[in-house]
């Protein structure tokens, strides 16, 4: 998959207008996700996404394995995609849900195995848990798959 195809289904699947707020959302998530965690890590998840898109979770971060909470990790989203944070909180869950479609699994059993086993960071992967972008967006009644995403 090449950057325009991974942006145009994110952006599809975010329901944007343009690639500019889906590059900002990706970014902000993939970026702050990759201070998270370890370099390796950050390196592993980021080696089958495109060139353009594995920077980010590897080029911009100054030092990879911060420890912050799932707070935290909202509030960076929010800032860095100047979204409000339950947007910011739903844009990161389907970013990284589609990211979970692109690695392998070992890489992102790695990066769930990196962020505390706790009810706060679970919320991140809640679309993946809830069977993937299509399955939760099915199990969406009277409106956008955005309602679920609380922070």
């Amino acid at each position: 998959m090449n950057f325009d195809e991974f942006t145009g289904e994110l952006q599809h699947r975010l329901e944007f207008s343009d690639t500019g707020e889906t590059v900002r959302a990706i970014r902000a998530t993939l970026s702050t996700l990759g201070q998270r965690i370890p370099e390796g890590n950050a390196a592993d998840l980021a080696g089958s996404l495109p060139m353009e898109i594995k920077w980010y979770l590897t080029g911009p971060v100054d030092e990879h394995g911060q420890r912050f909470d799932w707070q935290e990790f909202v509030t960076r989203v929010s800032d860095i995609e100047g979204a409000d944070r339950t947007d910011a909180a739903y844009h990161a869950q389907v970013v990284v849900d589609f990211v979970e479609t692109q690695v392998p699994a070992s890489d992102f059993r790695q990066l769930r195995d990196q962020l505390p086993a706790d009810e706060s960071w679970e919320k991140l992967f809640g679309v993946v848990d809830a069977g993937g972008w299509g399955d939760a967006e099915g199990a969406q009644t009277g409106g956008s798959p955005q309602a679920s995403g609380d922070e």
